[in-house]
């Protein structure tokens, strides 16, 4: 099969959807499919990848460095005319997502569309737009995307009702999460981490990956953390990753009495991950928004327990009491989660041989691809009828 991906993010920016695609193409290439990505130019990166072709971009840096793709390239325009592709994937429903529909329809083929993100939590990237007007705009514009595509791909079930809600009538939409890539997680050496942050064997280490962005909502985490800190004193917090409201988190921290037990490494690179979790005995998580929840499954895959809130995403991950804990927002609930698992060892294990073994069984990036290729395969027939 050759599958052509559209998709305004991409390497060498870490997030979510780059995070997804990179996954699959992988998995794709290994099953003997042939992947071609389509993605903004990023300033200094060189691709490795000779399927991967650029369009033109505007460097933006508000907040995060986030590429702009210019949805128009006359010579990529004369390398596609001469390419076959049996489906077309598009990652967003606007600038690059725009060019896949338009080639879909050229081409003949079917157009899959999958909803990462819940548009409306990430308003705050536009900041001369009010919130209502921006929110209204993408919800309805992506809508209407998801409506004229031929199957809608959603990373969690649990946002299947939030989309309908805002309008997508599309009957063909399936949640097929991004899977965890198992080499990555070979041979893992929590020491190495230990030894590096100067965190002693004994001490209990919880554990966040995360963007210090509003979407993530990590001032809340870090709040609900400090509580469990406080109570619980043979313990650190390990914070991983940087963005724009760390200096807010410094300043909260700065007002609690409690020493050096906060630790922020900074971003943490994919292959570091393994090493970072393996050091960890609890994991945390509070956002809101999520879609993908791939670092949840790779702590499940870990054998971590965790704690996070029940909301969308998180809650279509993590069974409750069974693979870890699911609180509402509520920063002294969250808090005693942590505690629960910090002093009941005896759960704490049970939720890590359930968490492992639901990650082996539905969360690895081979069990995902066939999936996503089995659903390709569906739409590709039902578009030749």
């Amino acid at each position: 099969m050759r599958i052509a991906i559209f998709t305004n993010n991409y390497l060498p920016n870490p997030y979510g959807v780059t995070t997804s695609i990179e996954s699959f193409r992988r998995q794709f290439e290994k099953m003997g499919h042939t992947v071609f990505i389509f993605a903004p130019q990023c300033k200094g990166y060189k691709d490795e990848n000779n399927n991967v072709f650029r369009y033109p971009s505007l460097d933006i840096r508000y907040k995060i460095k986030f590429p702009i793709p210019i949805p128009f390239s006359s010579e990529i325009d004369e390398k596609i005319k001469k390419m076959d592709f049996d489906i077309i994937h598009s990652q967003h429903p606007n600038l690059l997502g725009d060019a896949a529909a338009k080639w879909a329809k050229k081409k003949n083929i079917p157009l899959v569309f999958t909803w990462h993100t819940l548009y409306d939590k990430y308003t705050h990237y536009t900041p001369f737009i009010p919130k209502a007007v921006s929110s209204y705009w993408i919800i309805k514009n992506a809508s209407k995307y998801a409506n004229k595509a031929d199957k809608v791909i959603i990373p969690t079930g649990s946002i299947k009702n939030i989309i309908k809600d805002w309008g997508v009538k599309n009957k063909d939409i399936i949640d097929i999460p991004t899977g965890v890539e198992s080499y990555y997680f070979i041979n893992p050496d929590g020491k190495k981490i230990r030894d590096k942050l100067g965190i002693s064997v004994d001490k209990k280490i919880i554990m966040s990956i995360s963007r210090f962005t509003e979407e993530k909502n990590v001032l809340f985490l870090l709040k609900s953390v400090i509580k469990a800190l406080k109570k619980y004193s043979n313990s650190v917090f390990v914070f991983a990753g940087e963005g724009y409201l760390r200096e807010e988190m410094e300043k909260i921290i700065g007002k609690e009495n409690i020493g050096k037990r906060i630790i922020f490494p900074g971003i943490v690179k994919k292959e570091e991950i393994k090493d970072y979790m393996a050091a960890a005995d609890i994991f945390t998580y509070a956002s809101e928004s999520e879609t993908q929840g791939t670092i949840i499954t790779e702590a499940m895959y870990s054998r971590l327990p965790i704690v996070a809130l029940d909301a969308t995403g998180s809650k279509s991950l993590v069974e409750n009491n069974r693979t870890g804990i699911l609180v509402s927002d509520d920063e002294e609930e969250f808090s005693k989660a942590i505690l629960k698992l910090a002093e009941n060892e005896d759960l704490a294990e049970y939720l890590r041989e359930s968490a492992k073994k639901t990650a082996d069984e539905k969360y690895t990036s081979e069990v995902c691809a066939r999936r996503m290729i089995e659903a390709y395969r569906e739409t590709i027939e039902r578009y030749k009828k």
